[in-house]
């Protein structure tokens, strides 16, 4: 029997699936779209020397905000990567004050002790759509304007410009992340609000050219992953909820 295109793929055969170019998010569109009028403004006026670095650029613009659909896991259990990128810091720290004092709303919080501290660092190459890293309701959205230091320090966490995000399981879990912008990174683009429910794996923003998400993993949960690990949103697990063990590995 032939399949339609589109129909869901499950562990039993059944569906279509294959590669396609991944669709552009509107928030890149409009930038693409700028680099290409230029270049062919350039082209038509015979500025060849602005004309095809104008033309790669668009290409590279539209590539940045590619957006590329995902299989994210189906277990409760599982925290997902928020960011494509590299795992550059594995910490124990305590969590930002944003996500851990009284705010006067009402919502929950974090609890002021250390947990472990997972920074993924995206380049410029990366798919730039962060993801929620459990389902649940966001409790809290807060803005930090801030520097634009190099997103791979760990100072980057306290000094650069963030925004924290706190969501809230079913059952009460609590888990809070961190979008970070860089050197080149100068705008983070919320997708979602305080009180929106959210899919595991769900679109909750972009940062623009380059940056970092933090996530602080609940106590008692040490993470599947490693330092210069390459990491997928929506995809790669980075902690079981409640496991606790150490995983070693060499880099190649």
């Amino acid at each position: 029997m032939a399949r339609m295109a589109g129909e869901l793929v499950d562990n039993k055969g059944r569906g279509d699936v294959g590669w396609h170019w991944p669709p552009i998010h509107p928030e890149g569109r409009k930038f693409g779209l700028i680099a290409v009028g230029i270049s062919l403004f350039a082209a038509f006026m015979a500025w060849e020397t602005i004309a095809w670095p104008m033309a790669f650029l668009s290409l590279g613009v539209f590539a940045f905000f590619r957006d590329p659909e995902r299989v994210v896991p189906q277990d409760d259990r599982f925290i997902v990567s928020p960011a494509d990128g590299l795992v550059s810091l594995i910490a124990q720290v305590e969590p930002p004050a944003e996500l851990t004092m009284d705010d006067g709303s009402g919502t929950p919080s974090l609890a002021r002790e250390p947990v472990t501290r997972i920074s993924i660092f995206m380049s410029v190459f990366d798919v730039h759509i962060n993801r929620a890293p459990i389902g649940g309701t966001v409790r809290r959205l807060v803005y930090i304007p801030g520097k634009f230091m190099n997103a791979d320090l760990d100072k980057a966490s306290e000094d650069n410009e963030r925004q924290h995000i706190l969501i809230e399981r079913h059952d009460g879990l609590m888990l809070g992340f961190t979008q970070i912008a860089g050197l080149v990174a100068r705008r983070i683009v919320p997708f979602v609000k305080p009180g929106d429910t959210l899919a595991a794996g769900a679109r909750v923003g972009l940062i623009r050219f380059g940056s970092r998400v933090d996530v602080y993993l609940p106590a008692g949960t040490d993470p599947r992953v490693l330092v210069g690990q390459k990491v997928v949103a929506g995809e790669t697990v980075l902690a079981e909820i409640g496991e606790r063990r150490l995983i070693e590995g060499i880099a190649q």
